[in-house]
């Protein structure tokens, strides 16, 4: 029976512990989640750069670490991958397989590349059956593989192991280990009656890579009789641990002159043996009786040996004197399928997709379920730097989770981070492990600052309070504005940036904390907790607009904290955005005195028009807000009654709206279109290359970015809205929206008497009312400005690639205000994608676009300081 046909049946038992859970410590907290719930995840590796996630798809994933994004496939294997190892030093990643179509092979890939290096076969080759561990020895550059058919074998890779041929080819860097002749790869046609021989190479190819590269036949390598062990153990081999270990999450083994290494191996015999390792192979030293069904899973620590088992029971074993320290039972009769240890924390993991993590004093500290399903496989893994860690984890539910977690001595600091509601500077070292933006971004989700919803109003007080309080600790000095009577504060929050010889402009930044409703129904994770899936964070609020904010807020804290912000960033941010900036400008004209002289504006508060391409928003629609009200002045009727008496208020309401729209679809009111700016030829060719890029006409985008437009949004009813009664009163909800060069004032006044003069033909004894709800203008950035060539410089330079100049059909009533009021261009920058759900469930934000959108701040703010104010 294979490993992964015997990890299919899950096992259910009581939990029981060691001793109880001594303290309130949390469990990690979960930065993100990879890959597809259809593909088991039966095995992974990780190094600073990279996640590797190996299961029965019988490809390899590649996950880019720093934007959870999946990189590429490394193929090849025709079976299940079932371990994965890493070489550091060579820059080496080794893969397993089953021998399921006879695919019983180990496979040798690039890190940097991600290209084959080279194939191992086993010794009976598809007669070892599935490879199911693999162990790397840096000090002797050896592979060790434990098989299905009890038999252990290795492949040594340094210079002892190479022809003089290929001592040659070493010594130029181009070095092929020797083989034996393989029967198809070095066959020749059959019809020639030739043996085959190592000249052949009629077939020196391997499966190709999702690169297109292959493996030729002079790269292929027999394991040879002399590399074997037989019977090594009487079960299969399924996991390997070496000593002095190399997976504490401290990354590469510190080899000491005359250090001896020794093998661990675990089996379904139910016995740990440890074997010590030399050039020339392995010799066993002792046996450790278990007891406790098949051995599945092994860590080292040290002198300590610790051996996960199938009933639930992990043993804790001493190397030095050969003994049996201790039997932790994490939980009854459930597998202990996968251990990692990172310095004194024991983290198992069971079938029943739950984590523990234990203490060196063998206390259980934590235990979470972490997956839906079994959990396969775990690693712990450090940044670059080596500063911070993460627990890896695998699972037969299809993903792969990043734990952040922290060393033992830095305990005291991570929980008062996590317990902490407001965000806290982190250091530059937490980077990988969710920095201060991520973070910080999870903190703010958290709030539900629905500002349509009177339920909510204290929630988006409290995230005006957690701003102010963010922004003072990333290094602003910031208060709250009052609007109206119960309404949203604006957070206002200035970064001082440093004097230099001019004086330093002033650059606003504006946004809103507040949110529309989030309904659960359509939404995959809670929508007020961020989740992280494959790249992207998902929650309400993410793109709008709150990820924004965190990114420009931790681009400002960066410059300011290397001493390098060069002007001061003033941050205005409201929370009534979303129901139409209620008090925004009584508040601004109050407290003008406060915000100062500006310079530019900058905002980023859309999308993309595409998935992939950067963009730079230059232009906004104005809109005009109203409703229409028909009411008889008496009450509902009955149909069955009236019907046909009365003048029903319904019928007018369609008779008067019918007058709004014209022949194809234009609107009717009079003059409405008579200072539309034309298109340039500058803005058709514009729109010629978005058509390229969104496959799309531009007349489109064109009629829905710079064409005013009319829209009928509701018609509602009074009484119990039955089929059998006659409303007294009918209200419909009715926008336009407008562009250059378009007068707000005179469009909403020219829809008013429009209707009423319409009105007035019907000769009907209802009565008619209008009004005018809300309305923002137009708006149309300078593209011939300094400030904005600053921003499209620093959108290239960061993407290399030049950003597409883009309108929006939607509008931001704050933003033509502001540049009006301070007398300063604005700029829109927006950092989502297309896809990015905004307003709808799960919207999300990627992070790849979420970090450089933080450097592309970064780069227009050191710009900007050069783009000084002049003297007064």
């Amino acid at each position: 029976m294979s490993l992964s046909t015997h990890l299919d049946i899950p096992r259910d038992g009581q939990a029981s512990v060691s001793r109880p859970i001594r303290s309130a410590a949390p469990p990690p907290r979960l930065l993100h989640s990879l890959g597809d719930e259809h593909k088991s995840v039966l095995c992974l590796m990780a190094n600073a750069d990279h996640i590797f996630t190996g299961g029965q798809g019988q490809d390899i994933s590649v996950w880019d670490r720093h934007t959870f994004t999946h990189k590429t496939s490394l193929r090849g294997h025709t079976g299940s991958i079932l371990a994965l190892e890493l070489a550091e030093e060579k820059c080496w990643l080794f893969s397993a397989s089953g021998g399921s179509f006879r695919d019983s092979t180990v496979r040798v890939w690039s890190t940097v590349t991600f290209l084959p290096v080279y194939i191992l076969n086993p010794y009976l080759e598809t007669g070892a059956g599935d490879l199911f561990s693999l162990a790397w020895n840096p000090a002797m550059q050896i592979i060790y593989i434990g098989c299905q058919n009890t038999s252990l074998q290795w492949q040594g890779f340094c210079k002892i192991h190479l022809d003089r041929r290929a001592e040659e080819q070493c010594s130029s860097g181009t070095s092929t280990p020797t083989r034996k002749v393989h029967k198809f790869f070095d066959s020749y046609p059959q019809y020639t009656h030739r043996p085959a021989d190592l000249q052949a190479n009629n077939f020196s190819i391997s499966p190709s890579t999702s690169q297109g590269a292959f493996v030729g036949a002079n790269s292929l390598i027999n394991i040879p009789a002399t590399n074997v062990i037989d019977s090594a153990h009487f079960g299969y081999i399924y996991c390997m641990a070496l000593l002095p270990s190399t997976r504490e999450g401290t990354g590469h083994l510190a080899q000491k002159p005359g250090q001896s290494y020794y093998l661990v191996t675990g089996s379904g015999d139910e016995t740990v043996k440890i074997w010590r390792c030399s050039p020339s192979g392995l010799k066993m030293m002792h046996s450790f009786d278990c007891q406790h069904g098949a051995v599945l899973s092994i860590v080292a620590s040290g002198e300590t040996i610790y051996a996960g088992c199938q009933d639930g029971h992990v043993k804790v074993l001493d190397f030095e004197t050969r003994t049996l320290v201790r039997s932790i039972i994490v939980q009854e009769n459930v597998d202990v399928l996968s251990l990692s240890i990172m310095k004194s924390d024991l983290y198992t993991c069971s079938a029943n997709g739950h984590i523990h993590r234990w203490s060196s004093s063998f206390d259980c500290t934590a235990s979470w379920r972490a997956h839906d399903g079994i959990v396969l496989s775990s690693v712990v893994s450090c940044s670059s730097d080596r500063k911070s860690f993460c627990l890896i984890t695998g699972a037969n539910d299809g993903f792969v989770k990043v734990w952040a977690i922290i060393p033992k001595a830095e305990d005291n600091l991570s929980q008062i981070r996590e317990a902490c509601y407001v965000m806290i500077y982190a250091p530059q070292s937490l980077n990988f492990v969710g920095d201060t933006m991520t973070y910080a971004l999870s903190k703010f989700v958290s709030i539900p600052s629905v500002s349509g919803d009177p339920s909510h109003r204290e929630d988006c007080r409290q995230a005006a309070i957690w701003l102010k309080k963010g922004l003072d600790q990333l290094g602003a000095q910031s208060t709250l504005l009052p609007t109206h009577e119960a309404g949203s504060p604006l957070v206002l929050g200035t970064f001082c940036g440093t004097q230099g010889k001019h004086p330093k402009p002033r650059i606003l930044f504006y946004g809103h904390y507040d949110v529309i409703p989030a309904p659960p129904e359509g939404w995959d994770t809670d929508p007020f907790i961020v989740s992280g899936r494959n790249g992207y964070l998902y929650g309400r609020g993410v793109t709008d607009d709150k990820g924004p904010i965190m990114a420009v807020a931790c681009a400002a804290a960066e410059l300011l904290q290397n001493r390098a912000l060069g002007v001061d960033l003033v941050f205005l941010i409201e929370g009534e955005e979303e129901t139409g900036s209620t008090g925004f400008v009584d508040a601004i004209k109050k407290h003008k005195h406060l915000i100062g002289n500006i310079d530019a504006i900058l905002l980023s508060n859309s999308t993309w028009v595409s998935e992939h391409h950067p963009c730079i928003t230059y232009g906004l629609r104005g809109v005009v807000h109203s409703t229409v009200e028909i009411a008889s002045g008496v009450p509902d009727l009955h149909s069955g009654v009236e019907g046909g008496a009365a003048t029903e208020p319904m019928f007018d309401m369609i008779r008067l709206l019918a007058t709004l729209i014209g022949g194809e679809g234009k609107v009717a009111i009079p003059d409405f279109y008579d200072r539309v700016r034309h298109q340039t030829e500058a803005e058709k060719q514009l729109y010629d290359v978005l058509s390229n890029v969104t496959q799309r006409p531009g007349s489109v985008l064109s009629s829905r970015w710079s064409e005013p437009s009319l829209t009928i949004h509701n018609i509602d009813v009074s009484g119990p809205k039955n089929s059998t009664v006659i409303p007294g009163k009918v209200t419909a909800k009715v926008s336009l929206r407008i562009v250059p060069d378009q007068d707000l004032e005179t469009i909403a006044q020219s829809l008013v008497e429009h209707l009423k003069r319409s009105f007035d033909k019907f000769r009907s004894p209802n009565q008619l009312s209008v009004s005018i709800d809300r309305t923002a203008d137009w708006w149309l950035g300078n593209l011939d400005g300094p400030w904005f060539k600053a921003l499209n410089t620093a959108v290239h330079d960061e993407w290399n690639v030049e950003p597409l100049l883009i309108r929006e059909g939607g509008s931001i009533p704050s933003i033509p205000y502001l540049e009006k009021e301070f007398g300063c261009p604005a700029l829109h920058l927006p950092l989502g994608q297309s896809t990015d759900q905004a307003h709808l469930p799960n919207e999300r934000i990627s992070l790849d676009n979420l970090s450089r959108g933080k450097s592309v701040i970064k780069r227009f703010l050191s710009i900007a300081t050069n783009l000084h104010a002049p003297p007064e």
